[in-house]
């Protein structure tokens, strides 16, 4: 199912409709790649209707965002970015410290991790927002 119906979809099952604002977000959302903040989304909608204000778009982000069908990261600048789920299942986001580079892990590269927090802890890791902070190769200062 592409992601416009499933969110169609999503939308009907829980008492919603596809509004015209919330369909120029979604648009707007399949036109990039990877993460995107709100202003960048709003910016994008801009193009398209000018009647659409920048709340509309947070509320359409976290209602997406309720929905599964969005994930939001914070950065280490402190600011959101979002990203469709569609297609990409999910997964961790490695964010560096110093350059702010954000890299997407499978989730599989950290079932060993979650099993043995959860035996151990009892505690079950959030896979909606599972960030990991350090510092990218590029920026890892030089090993003698």
């Amino acid at each position: 199912m592409a992601c416009e119906e499933l969110f169609l979809q999503e939308l009907r099952d829980r008492g919603f409709r596809l509004t015209p604002q919330r369909e120029m977000v979604l648009s707007a959302l399949h036109q990039t790649s990877g993460l995107v903040t709100a202003d960048e989304v709003y910016r994008r909608v801009q193009q398209v209707s000018t009647s659409v204000d920048i709340s509309t778009v947070y509320r359409t982000l976290d209602l997406l965002q309720q929905l599964d069908l969005v994930a939001c990261l914070d950065t280490h600048e402190g600011q959101r970015v979002y990203e469709l789920r569609a297609g990409h299942g999910h997964h961790a986001h490695l964010v560096c410290r110093s350059c702010g580079a954000v890299i997407g892990v499978e989730m599989e590269q950290f079932e060993a991790l979650a099993q043995s927090l959860y035996r151990r802890f009892g505690f079950r890791i959030d896979h909606d927002n599972l960030s990991f902070s350090g510092q990218c190769s590029r920026c890892l200062p030089e090993q003698p």
